[in-house]
């Protein structure tokens, strides 16, 4: 089941299942959009809220459900208990750490019944992720990791109300092992994408939970390039703080959301590239660090999200809650097209 594969992303992620082959069951909440959507390719659906007895007959006879219905802090934990506890394996498109983190509590469960939970599999988390676990054979004893992104400059509705939902909560960082908040542009670091040293500030990504889980190392931050947007975004968040997230304002950003394009077009990814570097360290000052190279991130998560649904239907999975980058390895983004990865000390 594809569920939410009436959104940008999940119809990105539909044309590529169908492309494989691959003719999933839609599932979602718009009975409307479901129907013409299933119609017009000949598929089943499953119309379904969130109500934990209304998913447990939608995903009957499923073996697999990838969720692409953001945001995940909403969607994930009752998507995840619903296929828990019908025995179907669950994937998602997630790179909210709020959603993540208590997916990984289900791994004892998970692992009894035989289910694997994984997470994350569009662009974030699988480049940066697969790249950490790529930098970590280098170097096992690394004990901080520092990730680095460009090229970000186009969100799809859906991530643009995901991110207006992080307005005024602050930045997300994992040290000692634990998640911790700190102020919106208060973290800066430089990283080379290819074209010198460029000045890039902390935000909140994935890869604070999964990098955790895929290498043991207790200590992330993520950063992206400091765009003109990007600095106005975190000095709008830094001064106007909580009341970003007050129900009244969280409304009209919502009504502003809507009016965005509902993604970039297919000529737009085309031309656009995304860069991640990563960096670790060890307690010695051994590093290690490497660049990727991948298509624009929407066009990558298609991609990605495809080809580890079709490896799970396969039976290439591991029961429990799982990563990418401890499931399939540092090399993985490698077997996707115009992807690149260069080792850079």
């Amino acid at each position: 089941m594809l569920y939410g594969a009436t959104g940008y992303t999940g119809g990105l992620v539909l044309d590529e299942l169908l492309r494989r082959g691959i003719r999933p069951v839609l599932g979602g909440r718009n009975a409307g959009k479901l129907q013409t959507l299933a119609e017009t390719h000949g598929l089943s659906h499953r119309t379904t809220s969130l109500r934990s007895d209304e998913l447990s007959a939608a995903v009957r006879g499923i073996r697999v459900l990838l969720n692409a219905a953001g945001p995940f802090e909403e969607t994930a934990a009752p998507l995840a208990a619903a296929c828990l506890s019908s025995s179907v394996h669950y994937l998602d498109l997630s790179g909210e750490p709020a959603a993540i983190e208590p997916l990984a509590r289900h791994h004892a469960a998970a692992c009894e019944r035989g289910v694997m939970i994984m997470p994350g599999i569009g662009f974030d988390v699988v480049a940066s992720d697969c790249l950490m676990a790529h930098l970590a054979r280098r170097v096992p004893t690394a004990q901080r990791a520092w990730i680095g992104l460009a090229g970000l400059n186009h969100a799809s509705r859906g991530s643009a109300r995901t991110f207006a939902r992080w307005g005024g909560r602050g930045i997300l960082i994992r040290r000692n092992g634990l998640l911790q908040t700190m102020p919106p542009g208060e973290l800066h670091r430089s990283f080379d994408y290819g074209e010198g040293p460029r000045v890039s500030l902390g935000l909140t990504w994935g890869d604070v939970s999964t990098t955790y889980f895929t290498t043991g190392i207790p200590n992330t931050e993520v950063y992206f390039e400091a765009t003109g947007v990007l600095l106005g975004t975190l000095a709008a968040s830094r001064f106007w703080g909580s009341w970003l997230n007050t129900p009244s304002v969280q409304s009209m950003l919502d009504a502003q959301v809507e009016l965005l394009p509902a993604g970039p077009t297919s000529v737009e990814r085309e031309a656009m590239q995304i860069i991640t570097v990563a960096e670790v360290e060890d307690r010695s000052g051994r590093r290690s660090s490497a660049r990727l190279r991948t298509p624009q991130s929407y066009t990558f998560t298609a991609l990605s999200s495809a080809e580890i649904a079709m490896r799970a239907l396969g039976g290439d999975l591991q029961p429990g809650f799982q990563t990418p980058g401890r499931i399939l390895g540092g090399d993985f983004p490698l077997t996707l097209p115009g992807v690149h990865r260069e080792d850079l000390s």
